[in-house]
């Protein structure tokens, strides 16, 4: 879909969270201006609304070995069904038996391979003494994705200012911009700061591979979206304020969880929605995100929303104007 210079893939983020620079793409004309973060509050207007996803990134990732024959096994926790047991992508996967025990910090913690699941999910039982949870955070190690090859000396800088539930094996990195101050203005300016919550699995960011992307199946993540947050964003479009998704995981809750009418219901369950070229969108207005991969659900997202022309457009202008890309990348807002 796009060549990027490896160059251009951000390693590290910057020193100033809000430093990044920002593209301005309109979705109806395909019309590109170049800002920078800080300033994005002057793109919003008194009434507009502001989504944010607070999920929190859990240490999901664990190096151990497998019992008794010391072969290193590598963990990556996915989700969580009851308090010992999660669903687990594990590696080597295809040398792991069921009822093989994986060690972990020093014996510390354990766990069971249990069986497959589809596209090579295993589950996965701990045992420890202790709260699993202190353990975990002790014995983990954030998960970050395969094209950041340096090491995150703080890991704080993975997380957004404002996560607060645990539950998400990856960022929500459209928010990762945001600062206090940043999130402060915009209240200062009369512009509403929502939340809701979903918690980023295996399928935000597992690419597409099938020839027909209809069917394409996504993994199931949990979504939250308040009464509160409901409220806001329902009363926001009443008035004719505009609804702006803070990242692609922001804008899935907001369209996961609206009636035909436009209205969103507040509830929690999973969401398996996949948004690609050709959905009608009921909720939002605008999409702040990052720039994505080839091939991946999210940038589909991004094109449903704009375009493909326009998103390719705006990609290799990005690519032109030295943007930096992904993870710790700049930013895109899309109105």
């Amino acid at each position: 879909m796009y060549e990027l210079p490896k160059e251009l893939i951000a390693q590290t983020p910057l020193e100033d969270r809000s430093a990044s620079r920002l593209l301005v793409l309109d979705k109806l004309t395909g019309g590109i201006t170049h800002g920078r973060f800080a300033n994005i509050v002057s793109y919003l207007h008194t009434g507009d609304c502001l989504v944010i996803n607070d999920t929190k990134v859990i240490p999901a990732r664990l190096i151990g070995v497998k019992e008794r024959t010391g072969t290193p096994i590598e963990i990556l926790l996915l989700k969580q069904n009851g308090p010992l047991e999660w669903e687990a992508l594990v590696k080597p996967g295809r040398r792991l038996r069921e009822g093989d025990r994986a060690v972990f910090s020093e014996g510390a913690l354990t766990a069971e391979i249990g069986r497959n699941t589809k596209d090579g999910v295993r589950t996965i039982t701990f045992n420890c003494e202790g709260p699993i949870d202190e353990i975990l955070s002790a014995a983990g190690d954030v998960p970050l994705p395969p094209y950041i090859t340096k090491k995150l000396s703080d890991g704080s800088r993975y997380q957004t200012v404002y996560a607060e539930h645990s539950g998400s094996v990856a960022a929500p990195t459209a928010g990762l911009h945001f600062t206090e101050n940043i999130l402060n203005e915009f209240i200062k300016s009369g512009i509403g700061v929502a939340r809701v919550t979903l918690h980023v699995g295996l399928g935000t960011f597992r690419p597409v591979k099938t020839d027909d992307i209809a069917k394409h199946k996504m993994h199931g993540e949990y979504c939250r979206v308040e009464p509160e947050t409901a409220r806001l964003i329902n009363e926001t479009k009443r008035r004719g304020g505009r609804v702006i998704a803070v990242g692609t995981t922001s804008c899935r809750t907001l369209e996961s969880r609206a009636d035909e009418n436009g209205t969103v219901i507040p509830g929690a369950g999973k969401t398996d929605i996949f948004i690609y070229p050709g959905y009608v969108f009921k909720i939002t207005d605008a999409l702040l995100t990052n720039f994505h991969l080839p091939e991946s659900t999210l940038i589909m997202l991004v094109s449903a929303f704009a375009g493909r022309e326009n998103v390719m457009a705006a990609y290799r202008a990005a690519i032109e104007e030295q943007y930096k890309f992904y993870s710790y990348g700049d930013a895109c807002l899309i109105m």
